[in-house]
Parts: C-alpha cells; sequence; structure tokens
C-alpha cells in the first residue's frame, strides 16, 4: 500500500510539474534555435553538439508565421535562401501544436515546452527534439556589432 502512494505521488508530481503553453508564450518561439539532442522512444538520444543550419521562426500575433532553415556564417551573418515553411501555432485540448505546411505536404509536432531559452518538440513519431535559443555568431573578432 505504501508503495502505490509513492508511485501515485510521482506519477502526480510529474503530471503537476508538466508546462501548460499559454498564448501569450508564443512570441517566445520567435528568433533561432539550434538543436541540441532528439530523444526517440526505444534509441539512444542523439546528441547534437556542432550545427550547420539553426530553425529560425518568426510568429506575429495572430499565432501565424514561419520558420526557416538559416546557415551561421563566422561573421556573424546568415545564409538564407528562399525556402520556408508556414506555421500556424494551435491549441487544442490543453495541448499546444506547431502546424506546418508546405506546397508539397503538411504536418504537425506538439509543442512540450518554451522557454525563454528552451524548445522541446515531440513529432508523430514519438522523437523529442530539444533545442537552445541562440544567436549571430562571431569569430573573427573583428570588433563589429551584429544586427
Amino acid at each position: 500500500m505504501k508503495n502505490t502512494f509513492s508511485i501515485l505521488f510521482i506519477a502526480l508530481f510529474f503530471v503537476a510539474c508538466q508546462q501548460k503553453i499559454k498564448p501569450d508564450d508564443v512570441t517566445k518561439l520567435n528568433g533561432y534555435w539550434e538543436i541540441e539532442k532528439v530523444t526517440f522512444e526505444k534509441e539512444k538520444d542523439k546528441d547534437y553538439s556542432i550545427n550547420e543550419s539553426y530553425d529560425y521562426f518568426k510568429i506575429n500575433k495572430n499565432n501565424k508565421g514561419i520558420r526557416k532553415k538559416v546557415m551561421p556564417q563566422l561573421d556573424g551573418t546568415f545564409l538564407v535562401n528562399d525556402a520556408y515553411e508556414n506555421v500556424t501555432v494551435r491549441f487544442k485540448d490543453d495541448k499546444t501544436y506547431i502546424d506546418y505546411s508546405t506546397p508539397f505536404t503538411k504536418w504537425s509536432e506538439e509543442l512540450i515546452t518554451l522557454k525563454d531559452n528552451e524548445l522541446v518538440l515531440l513529432n508523430a513519431e514519438k522523437k523529442e527534439y530539444h533545442y537552445k535559443k541562440t544567436g549571430p555568431i562571431n569569430l573573427l573578432g573583428d570588433g563589429k556589432k551584429i544586427k
């Protein structure tokens, strides 16, 4: 009986600690996100120590916007192309989703965590993508400010 209460308490603790994402939190998505790791349901996690590209989100007040892949350069600039995904943030049944669309396909990911410097997304294959907020880098040491 003691074990049952312990397990119940631990389960309730984890449920209570789960972040509830509010509509006001959506603006935290805006900016550059660097992937740190991917966790799999039945496989070993994959850590990313170096990334050639970042995800850039720009979401407006009506929860619509874009996501682009950008490539940081040593001088603090980014290489970009014309490719992007349309993004809509959707709230349903106490969960938050990001719906993506391109001219070729549509898909959704569940927004698990959204903090100032942390983002976790869960896709349909039960893979969790863990991101950290980042920005331009300048390794040239030329003293120029990055916009």
